[in-house]
């Protein structure tokens, strides 16, 4: 007989539930059995609200999270030990640049904008609900979406950094506070729960491998096109690369909770129900033989 933890609920499709041969409600470390230990005990009954729990518990930490960071940032950038490194990367970008860079990247860096990206992801989400029949990435990728927009907000507010000398940068200009990169944090977050939504469902591992080195890339060069334009400091960048894998992995956790906490449930429920019911057999056996 299958023990509890092989049942598998009966809503919840086999690749929601795995990435290739990886069970994601299987905990391979002792600090992550204790957490779902945890979870499932605070959230008690309420089980259907497991991820928006433990993603509104996840955002906060995170955005107190990011006001430290930008806390530590600033006291640092002050002593002059980080701001060293923004300036000879800046003039060296811009010693590289040409007329075709400046209008490719400029082209790439809107799709990362506050216009281009939310609509690339609400087109990207579409697809996948309608195709997949599910709710996950909707729920999933505005979860990730909101956490990211208020750490991106809190960092800028709490810093308030001036961009690099519009001298040297490439129009149109913007004049939003310079830490961290929206741009860079954003595109960490969003592409990542896409690829995260995609790995669920792929079944190659060729096609996996190349979903994240293609998500990877994007980032990645994401992040670089505003340094190169000269509407970031490197220093911005690296911390839009860092805040933004933290809340990553923060709904990525969040969703494999819920996945855990939601299959223990069912699979009691199921066990209470089948215990139940050769307990009636066993009554009208008993009945019947008197």
């Amino acid at each position: 007989m299958s023990g509890p933890t092989d049942v598998k609920p009966a809503l919840t499709a086999p690749e929601e539930e795995s990435i290739g041969p990886r069970d994601l409600t299987h905990w391979r470390t002792r600090v992550g059995a204790r957490l779902v230990g945890l979870v499932n005990h605070v959230i008690g009954a309420y089980a259907r609200w497991t991820l928006a729990v433990i993603a509104a518990v996840g955002g906060l930490a995170a955005v107190i999270t990011t006001a430290l960071a930008a806390q530590v940032y600033a006291s640092v950038t002050d002593e002059g030990e980080l701001a060293g490194l923004d300036q000879p990367i800046l003039e060296y970008a811009v010693g590289t640049r040409t007329p075709f860079l400046e209008r490719t990247l400029t082209t790439f860096t809107d799709i990362g904008g506050p216009v281009g990206m939310p609509i690339l992801a609400s087109l990207v989400v579409a697809v996948m609900v309608w195709r997949w029949r599910s709710r996950t990435p909707l729920v999933l990728a505005l979860v990730a979406a909101a956490g990211s927009l208020a750490m991106t907000t809190v960092g800028k507010r709490l810093i308030g950094r001036s961009r690099p000398p519009r001298e040297l940068a490439v129009p149109p200009f913007e004049n939003s506070p310079s830490f961290p990169s929206g741009h860079t944090l954003n595109a960490t977050v969003i592409i990542g729960v896409l690829v995260y939504l995609w790995l669920l469902h792929l079944t190659s591992a060729r096609a996996r491998t190349w979903a994240l080195v293609g998500g990877a890339c994007f980032v990645l060069s994401m992040g670089l096109s505003r340094v190169y334009l000269g509407h970031h400091w490197l220093t911005d960048v690296v911390a839009g690369w860092l805040i933004g894998l933290g809340w990553l992995a923060t709904v990525i956790t969040a969703h494999r909770l819920h996945l855990t906490v939601r299959r223990r449930r069912e699979a009691s429920g199921a066990g209470a129900a089948s215990g139940a019911g050769a307990a009636s057999t066993r009554h009208t056996g008993s009945a019947a033989g008197q």
